[in-house]
């Protein structure tokens, strides 16, 4: 049976991208679903797939997930031939580490700069909260490079869920145009050149909807 997902606005929802990116990267088959947000029924369709209410959410036969770690490790269980997340021990805990940290760190960043797909890059101005997010990013990232990374371009050499996790920050240290190291850039350009993320950009800039405190900031 071919897994659903069911995800938000590409052009708005950085918590769908994670799990999209990470199965299309993978060649993993699944049916997609989007919801648009702020919609009279968003909200109701919503919670036919996931009891919170949000996207995205995972489908297979009767098995709902929802929250997208726990789509990435369900997605690793049920396709343990696929690198999901590095083989090696200390570099998976390193992975999963970071990708909790993303899910629950960098507030002033979130708010500050909101996820938008088909935004040009323009810089706006940061507060010291966000330029704090953003050195805790580089630092996370080039450690990630310098200890597991040398067999690739990605966070632990090749894609894995830690680079899913933080494919929406690439997206908002690019649009914001925030200045970032060299070895940041790098990062940045080898996740921005996946077949996966051209393909949900094309699909955001494809969407009909508009949502304008996205698209004002």
């Amino acid at each position: 049976m071919t897994l659903k997902l069911v995800v938000a606005n590409k052009a708005y929802s950085s918590w769908s991208l994670r799990p999209w990116i990470l199965l299309a990267h993978f060649e993993i088959p699944f049916e997609e679903v989007v919801i648009p947000m702020d919609q009279p029924a968003t909200r109701a369709t919503m919670l036919k797939y996931a009891p919170t209410g949000k996207c995205p959410s995972l489908h297979d036969g009767r098995i709902a997930v929802w929250e997208s770690l726990a789509i990435m490790d369900y997605v690793a269980e049920t396709f343990p031939e696929k690198a999901i997340w590095p083989r090696a021990k200390a570099a998976r805990a390193h992975a999963r580490s970071l990708a909790a940290e993303m899910h629950a760190g960098f507030a002033a960043l979130r708010q500050a700069c909101p996820t938008n797909f088909r935004r040009k890059p323009k810089p706006i101005p940061l507060s010291d909260e966000v330029r704090a997010d953003v050195a805790r990013l580089e630092a996370a990232f080039a450690h990630a490079r310098e200890t597991f990374g040398a067999a690739g371009p990605f966070l632990f050499g090749g894609f894995s869920a830690a680079d899913a996790m933080f494919a929406p920050v690439v997206n908002r240290l690019h649009v914001y145009d925030i200045p970032v190291a060299q070895t940041t850039l790098a990062y940045m350009e080898a996740i921005m050149a996946l077949p996966a993320w051209k393909a949900w950009i094309a699909g955001a800039e494809a969407e009909p909807w508009r949502i304008e405190r996205y698209e004002t900031i």
